[in-house]
């Protein structure tokens, strides 16, 4: 069996090539299957889950624990109030934490003392905090406007970069991708969406427009004026000749991120380290993803016409002949 890096320089030297081009609006078709796939999974399991921080509520912790457990704690909620809707976590490994939906003053005096019961602690043990919503929706609103002037910002120097806004197009486009895989994933598996994830949302950014320009200046290498070979199959060769890195990177980029993902989540139980984690894990490997099988198609379906012209004008070899 071949080795990476024989594969790699079969890669770069054309004796071995993935058709990504070629095949450009399977891989588009697939890009759009899987948003489907994942817009119909998070509708069906009823939109997405929204952190405290989004909907307002009220958090109870209950700290100095022997051993962090969930059994019992929604118990002592629905015993105050049956209709609430509890949601318990534990972090680390001596704190339980449970949301709920706003209640009253009254009723958090006696869900405090059942979770004092419920774990054998104090009643200052059990600690109280009402979010309110209006934190959320600041978050929000300014999370969405950093979002459009990045994007805004990005799209001028790619087109300025790379001298073409159908490398900018491209580029948005697998951006878009990202981001909307990485929120299907979490609508359609549950994961709940804090602050924190928001963070992470806006972070893959980077790395997913880091792996683009890479594939993108090698297209560019390619295709400069004076070389030879078709449009299309120097754009072909240029993503085959960065896939090896690709992956590379993506690996150096994703071990770290898990690393912190398994501590974040099992060890130290810290939301907001494994809420940032998970998000970034997510974008990453969609992020390569998307560099080769949406960045590329998408560049190369634009650059169609020019291909076809380009194919007009060039010599043929009888042409070729009669020059010499």
């Amino acid at each position: 069996m071949a080795s990476l890096t024989t594969i790699g320089n079969e890669l770069y030297t054309g004796e071995r090539s993935l058709p990504v081009v070629a095949k450009r609006k399977l891989w588009m078709l697939v890009a759009v299957g899987i948003l489907i796939v994942l817009a119909l999974g998070t509708v069906a399991r009823g939109g997405f889950v929204f952190g405290i921080e989004f909907t307002g509520g009220s958090e109870f912790r209950v700290t100095g624990l022997s051993a962090a457990t969930i059994d019992g704690a929604e118990e002592a909620v629905l015993d105050v109030v049956p209709e609430a809707e509890a949601r318990v976590v534990t972090l680390g490994a001596d704190t339980v934490r449970v949301q709920t939906d706003e209640v009253t003053e009254e009723q958090v005096a006696e869900i405090r003392a059942n979770l004092a019961d419920t774990y054998g602690v104090e009643g200052g043990d059990v600690a109280f905090s009402f979010i309110g919503p209006s934190w959320g929706a600041d978050i929000s609103r300014q999370a969405l406007q950093a979002l459009v002037v990045f994007l805004v910002l990005v799209s001028i120097v790619l087109a300025v970069y790379f001298r073409t806004w159908k490398m900018a197009v491209a580029a948005l486009s697998s951006l878009a991708f990202d981001l909307l895989v990485t929120a299907g994933v979490y609508g359609i598996i549950g994961f709940e969406v804090t602050p924190a994830a928001v963070i992470g949302f806006l972070t893959i950014l980077g790395y997913s427009l880091y792996d683009t320009v890479v594939v993108f200046d090698k297209v560019r290498e390619n295709t400069a004026p004076g070389s030879s070979g078709g449009l299309l199959d120097n754009i072909n060769l240029a993503v085959n000749q960065t896939l090896v890195r690709s992956i590379n990177t993506s690996i150096v980029a994703t071990l770290p991120i898990a690393a912190v993902l398994f501590i974040g989540a099992f060890l130290l139980g810290a939301g907001t380290l494994r809420d940032i984690s998970l998000a970034l894990f997510i974008g990453t490997i969609v992020g390569t993803w998307s560099s080769i099988f949406v960045a590329a198609p998408v560049y190369a379906q634009l650059r169609q016409n020019d291909s076809i012209a380009e194919e007009k004008v060039r010599p043929t070899s009888s042409e070729r002949g009669a020059v010499v």
